[in-house]
């Protein structure tokens, strides 16, 4: 009885429609520690999902796609490049009135022009990266913004935060690199 329950509350509740696109080989890395199940419950929290895709090479272990299907997410593989496909899929979906929100999950911005379709036609998007480094026209450009780090999430919903937080981290770059620099002028004197 409780999921019938559940079932009625949500459509009382006007649960928004979702549908993700996952750019597999940029963001399911062993190296970023984020997996579908992190990427999954992080767009349920923008509503219930209707679409769920994950682009993949062919390069991509049976255990990976095994897990994906786990999840409730349909496994797309292409022999060329996946950025191509999940664009014209996710371009579609921006003319699908069953679908209110658009979540790009993706370390990139070669989806930016999908992005702007999708806000063109009415659908709140957003962007789920990896770094607050990367997808800068992407963060820019998206509703809303959601940093995976691993399995800890960071949410970033005001664009001055990121603009803030991109600086901030350019600034410990730049402060990390100078002292590089001093460093190596100081072993460059040492030796003279």
């Amino acid at each position: 009885m409780s999921f019938l329950k559940k079932w009625i509350d949500s459509f009382k509740s006007g649960s928004k429609r979702v549908a993700v696109f996952v750019d597999g080989p940029n963001l399911l890395r062993k190296e970023l520690g984020i997996d579908v199940d992190l990427i999954k419950k992080e767009s349920q929290k923008f509503g219930s999902i209707k679409i769920g895709r994950v682009y993949l090479n062919q390069f991509a272990s049976d255990k990976l796609v095994e897990a994906i299907v786990n999840q409730g997410f349909s496994p797309i593989i292409s022999a060329t490049d996946v950025d191509v496909g999940m664009a014209c899929d996710a371009t579609e979906v921006a003319f699908n009135p069953n679908i209110d929100v658009i979540v790009f999950a993706t370390r990139d911005s070669d989806f930016l022009p999908a992005l702007v379709k999708a806000k063109e036609h009415g659908k709140e998007t957003v962007a789920l990266v990896a770094e607050e480094m990367s997808a800068a026209a992407l963060k820019n450009t998206a509703d809303k913004v959601v940093f995976l780090k691993g399995k800890k999430v960071e949410k970033v919903e005001n664009k001055k935060d990121v603009s803030k937080s991109a600086s901030l981290q350019s600034t410990k770059n730049v402060v990390a690199t100078t002292k590089s620099v001093e460093k190596k002028e100081v072993r460059v004197e040492e030796k003279k």
